[in-house]
C-alpha cells in the first residue's frame, strides 16, 4: 500500500495516540475506591474524581476529533512555487533591445 493513498499521516496518528492517552489518564483520575454497603467512602466526592477528571477526559476527546479532522501539511511543496518553477522567464523590455542589437 502506497503511503500517499493513506487516510492519515503521520503527525495525525501522532496526535491520536497523544489524545488516547490524555483520556486514558482522565479515566484513571476517576477511578478509586467506592463505597459499599457498610462504609460510605467520602473521596468519591473529591474534586479530581468529579472535577479535574471529566474535563481532561474531554480535552482529549476534543483533540481526537482535532486530529482526524487535521489535513497533514502537503511535503511536495506548494502548488504556486511549483507553478513558477515550470513557467518560463520572458526577457524584460531592456534584454530585447540587447538582442536586437
Amino acid at each position: 500500500m502506497d503511503k500517499k493513498n493513506l487516510a492519515f499521516g503521520r503527525s495525525n496518528f501522532i496526535m491520536l495516540g497523544v489524545s488516547m492517552f490524555v483520556v486514558i489518564v482522565g479515566f484513571i483520575l476517576m477511578s478509586g475506591p467506592g463505597s459499599d454497603a457498610t462504609a460510605f467512602n467520602e473521596d468519591i466526592f473529591s474534586a479530581i474524581r468529579i472535577k479535574v477528571a471529566p474535563v481532561v477526559c474531554f480535552i482529549g476527546f476534543i483533540s481526537m476529533i482535532y486530529a482526524i479532522i487535521h489535513r497533514p501539511a502537503d511535503r511536495g511543496g506548494n502548488d504556486l512555487v511549483k507553478k513558477n518553477q515550470q513557467t518560463e522567464v520572458l526577457p524584460s523590455k531592456a534584454n530585447k533591445k540587447e538582442v536586437k542589437k
